[in-house]
């Protein structure tokens, strides 16, 4: 009798906040990414710093914008998943190749969150530091690829007035994720204005909420 009444009130639980979510979402039209599981990939990490300019490290500042974008996207409803929170990589002591563990084990990562779509974060550098602008790259691995890394460059071009362009790539975690994602570039550690704005919290937020109306966008697109 005991475990009955137990069933029953498991049930009535989950209904109950079945309902509540139900009409959070009527409350809140806002949430547009509600039923939504995307992953953040904060770019390099721990022994990899990535590309840095006297000091700044590539691998701070993409964790620094993932976490703001994490919130961003948070706010509009979406489950997040970050790949790291720490200066760390996910390499293991026992890959023989480092790089290639850590790139590898983001992969299953995505694919165990059971994403819709994942974000992976970086920062560029160019020989010139003339070059500035955010840009995003995709690999056709999967159709919608070009579909999201477009949605976010457009938001990019009207809020960050970046004149670049979406770019094809190869890169290993690119070609090798079937879930659909993108590369996305910040800006130019390079470039001195670029990189005084990236350090910048107003222009993180900035960047977030470029990417995250980017993903609202993508998410209208494919589902209609």
């Amino acid at each position: 009798m005991k475990r009955r009444y137990q069933v029953l009130f498991l049930i009535f639980f989950i209904i109950i906040l079945m309902s509540l979510q139900f009409v959070d979402a009527k409350i809140n039209p806002n949430k547009t990414l509600n039923d939504k599981i995307i992953t953040i990939d904060p770019g390099h990490g721990g022994r990899d710093s990535g590309t840095s300019y006297q000091g700044i490290y590539e691998k701070d500042l993409n964790l620094e914008i993932s976490k703001i974008l994490k919130k961003s996207l948070i706010k509009k409803g979406a489950t997040v998943y970050m790949l790291r929170n720490d200066d760390s990589d996910l390499s293991s002591e026992w890959d023989s190749e480092k790089k290639r563990g850590d790139l590898y084990r983001r992969i299953l990562k995505i694919q165990e969150n059971k994403s819709d779509l994942y974000l992976s974060i970086h920062i560029n550098y160019h020989y010139y530091n003339s070059v500035s602008g955010a840009e995003v790259l995709y690999h056709p691995i999967n159709p919608n690829n070009l579909i999201l890394a477009e949605s976010i460059m457009d938001q990019f071009k009207n809020n960050l007035k970046t004149d670049r362009q979406v770019i094809k790539t190869n890169l290993y975690l690119y070609s090798n994720t079937r879930v659909p994602g993108v590369l996305i570039e910040c800006g130019f550690i390079s470039n001195s204005n670029e990189r005084y704005l990236l350090q910048q919290k107003s222009y993180q937020e900035k960047i977030a909420n470029s990417i995250t109306e980017g993903v609202e966008n993508y998410f209208r697109k494919i589902d209609s």
